[in-house]
């Protein structure tokens, strides 16, 4: 038996296929607010982000994190499996660089969770 294995953004795809994993990327998650189905969720980042305080770049930063954790929220909920999502190859091999803010994969976790 093989096990399908989604590498999309696209929560419509994901229904139709049912795979059991699923994977994002950046230009996935790009193509992905693109989709009608996720105009709602991109908007209401968008809101959110415009009431955040501090640096433009941090801001921003903050603001993709949200999106991406957003969107595999959503999959996580279709899915019965893990929903991973690619880094800056930069960072790969950098824990640390990767979640700066203590707890950050606990805070993305317990999100997903309630959401």
């Amino acid at each position: 038996m093989t096990d399908v294995v989604a590498d999309t953004g696209d929560v419509e795809a994901i229904a139709k296929y049912e795979p059991k994993d699923a994977t994002t990327n950046p230009s996935l998650l790009l193509k992905a607010v693109q989709l009608p189905a996720d105009q709602g969720l991109f908007n209401e980042v968008q809101h959110w982000s415009a009431a955040q305080k501090g640096p433009t770049d941090e801001v921003l930063a903050q603001s993709c994190d949200r999106l991406a954790v957003e969107i595999g929220c959503g999959i996580l909920k279709m899915i019965p499996g893990r929903v991973s999502s690619e880094v800056d190859a930069r960072l790969s091999f950098n824990t640390d660089a990767t979640y700066p803010m203590p707890n950050m994969r606990r805070h993305h976790a317990d999100y997903c969770r309630h959401h």
